[in-house]
């Protein structure tokens, strides 16, 4: 089974207006002890996101250090430290994600963009959840039982009968041991069953009766 967002995501999201002030932006912050808020227009879709790195900004000089090749980071990060609104200070266009994107695929937005939460949308963009780094962190403590179960329909997949292996799911390891009819269905199995939720790593320990990867050298007459 492969998790979605929906699965692991938090129904609740810390969102505030384009027009909140700094000061509101802080409290709420502060308040709900996250690290970014989404920025909403008037229809609740996100437009924008404003992290706690983006308020500090009023704290630092953006310009020092700069350099010409910088100077357009700069001047945005000069632009944010002068807003008072959440308008003008937060980061666009929002990054979003829906209930069906994949767990692996907002753990690789989160991790391309450096950034550790995601407003969740629905077909028309409007905001109904987020989802946080820690929430992805539940597909590693799925029951074993599940993960065994996605184990043998990978199996299947690869035409492997599951009864004809010994199979051993211990937190996210997956030993497999016992003889497939052809080689080609080791790896067949082993990347199906790398790629369940969950799976952390798989110790394969298969032997065949078919070698179907052999190369026939060519007859000579």
């Amino acid at each position: 089974m492969i998790m979605n967002v929906g699965d692991v995501m938090g129904k609740v999201a810390i969102a505030v207006q384009l027009d909140t002030s700094f000061a509101d932006l802080v409290e709420t912050m502060r308040r709900f002890k996250v690290g970014a808020v989404a920025v909403l227009d008037p229809d609740r879709r996100p437009v924008g996101v404003v992290s706690a790195h983006d308020l500090l900004l009023k704290e630092i000089d953006p310009s020092r250090g700069a350099n010409v090749f910088e100077a357009h980071r700069h001047r945005k990060e000069r632009a944010k430290a002068a807003g008072n609104t959440a308008a003008q200070i937060m980061t666009t266009p929002a990054i979003t994600v829906t209930e069906g994107t994949p767990v692996r695929e907002a753990a690789r937005i989160m991790h391309d963009q450096r950034i550790r939460q995601l407003p969740v949308v629905d077909a028309t963009g409007k905001i109904v959840g987020t989802v946080h780094q820690s929430d992805l962190l539940k597909i590693f403590v799925r029951p074993p039982a599940e993960v065994r179960a996605d184990v043998e329909d990978a199996l299947r997949r690869a035409a492997v009968d599951p009864g004809s292996l010994s199979i051993l799911v211990d937190h996210g390891l997956v030993s497999l041991q016992g003889t497939v009819p052809r080689r080609s269905q080791i790896t067949q199995a082993v990347e199906g069953v790398h790629s369940i939720d969950g799976v952390i790593e798989v110790d394969a320990r298969m032997t065949y009766e078919i070698d179907d990867l052999a190369t026939v050298p060519p007859l000579y007459l």
